[in-house]
């Protein structure tokens, strides 16, 4: 799988220039049309995690992999993507077209409720997608052409004004989910389970046949978080409804099946780097998990 792409990648592959202080600007932002970052001469998007966030309305006939999923579209779809998921686009049709920006967590700091990490759509195991109908598109396109003309004016408070339309186009998403989908309260076990969720996602992407999955167990979390297994397992439970292994199991199935299909290491490599000791017993967890073997997977 390919290494994190930082905003400095970006713009390099993309442009071949770097925006003046983009190092000590850790809350960046910027907006583009698709179509000037597509087609002949420009670097395609590869499979991987970014260190910054996007949003994206897309439009034509595209597919899009996100963790272990790929997910075909045809129209106007708003897309949404963290730092804590690998994905890529492809292109289906050549008469794509639309808008996307990206951002530091840092562009909107504690402006937004809980964090801009905490927004349903950026959450791991989330709905990334939403497709649009005309009047959605319109609003959405609508609030990206505002969003480019505001960045390339003189305003001195612009990007308080482009963090209010950023703000605007991902409460419009929410408000096509059903409301109790999205938040949860925020008590101790809450808490618990989130700072489990953030512990396990830290140890992905798998990004050499080197790397280690380490934290392998209900008991390795309870030690990290310093809280005994019986109280991590409850508090997830009461939660989610899920065990803390169950948890895990569907986080490593996830990535098993991502470096599966987007690499080109031997089961042998993927077995040992989440932390399968013996090829087999990854075999065994695999199918136990998806019904198939890696190779069947694979092929």
């Amino acid at each position: 799988m390919a290494k994190t792409e930082t905003l400095e990648d970006f713009y390099r592959q993309k442009f071949n220039w770097l925006p003046e202080n983009l190092q000590k600007d850790i809350g960046h932002f910027n907006v583009f049309r698709t179509e000037d970052c597509s087609g002949p001469g420009k670097a395609p998007v590869r499979y991987s995690r970014r260190d910054y966030y996007k949003i994206a309305l897309i439009r034509g006939r595209n597919a899009y992999h996100y963790a272990d999923r790929s997910i075909e579209v045809n129209g106007s779809t708003l897309l949404f993507f963290s730092p804590l998921v690998p994905y890529t686009f492809e292109r289906l049709t050549d008469d794509n077209s639309g808008f996307f920006c990206i951002f530091k967590d840092a562009f909107f700091d504690e402006r937004l409720r809980g964090g801009i990490r905490d927004m349903p759509m950026f959450q791991p195991g989330s709905k990334p997608g939403y497709e649009l109908n005309a009047e959605q598109e319109k609003v959405i396109s609508g609030i990206f052409e505002k969003m480019l003309e505001e960045i390339g004016s003189d305003y001195t408070y612009k990007y308080d004004l482009i963090r209010n339309y950023v703000t605007e186009m991902i409460h419009y998403a929410l408000k096509m989910q059903p409301a109790e989908t999205l938040y949860h309260h925020a008590d101790a076990n809450s808490r618990i389970t989130a700072v489990f969720t953030e512990l396990l996602e830290r140890q992905f992407p798998i990004e050499s046949p080197e790397q280690r999955f380490s934290l392998r167990s209900a008991r390795d979390f309870a030690e990290e978080l310093s809280v005994h297994v019986n109280h991590l397992n409850r508090a997830i439970r009461l939660t989610t409804g899920k065990t803390t292994s169950a948890h895990i199991f569907e986080r490593l199935a996830t990535e098993a099946k991502a470096l599966l299909r987007h690499t080109n290491w031997n089961i042998s490599e993927i077995s040992y780097c989440l932390g399968f000791e013996d090829p087999a017993h990854f075999n065994h967890f695999f199918k136990k998990q998806t019904s198939l073997t890696p190779s069947a997977f694979r092929a």
